[in-house]
């Protein structure tokens, strides 16, 4: 049996700026929008070739309070140089790139969204160092 990852909800205290963060400015594509009751709307997007999307809406808390532990999640591309670029061309605050272990190649960026939420991205290569498509 397959086990696949493919939603990530992340909390958010406003979905209509989450929204905007997510699809105006990292590009994620919007794929549903919906109120599946009065009180609860679900945005779902997905980051742009992946198979994992991020939901925001159900796990709405007020800016008042502390929601406890924030979502942290992980990208991986194939150009973390290009990936920093892009980010900071739209806006984002992302960290320079970090080696974090040079055997696999262990580059990073790191950012965060509006509400705290921390991501990860990797650059993913092949054993010999090579971009993996």
């Amino acid at each position: 049996m397959d086990w696949k990852l493919e939603v990530v909800v992340v909390p958010v205290t406003d979905v209509d700026r989450a929204k905007s963060f997510y699809v105006d400015t990292l590009g994620f594509h919007l794929d549903a929008d919906i109120r599946p009751a009065p009180d609860l709307r679900v945005v779902h997007m997905t980051p742009p070739g992946s198979a994992c999307s991020v939901v925001v809406g159900p796990a709405v808390f007020s800016a008042d309070t502390d929601p406890g532990p924030r979502a942290r999640v992980q990208l991986v591309v194939t150009d973390i140089e290009a990936a920093r670029t892009q980010l900071a061309e739209r806006g984002v605050e992302v960290s320079p790139v970090q080696t974090l272990d040079p055997r696999d190649g262990g580059k990073f960026i790191f950012f965060a969204d509006p509400d705290g939420n921390d991501w990860a991205v990797q650059e993913v290569r092949d054993r010999v160092g090579a971009p993996l498509a």
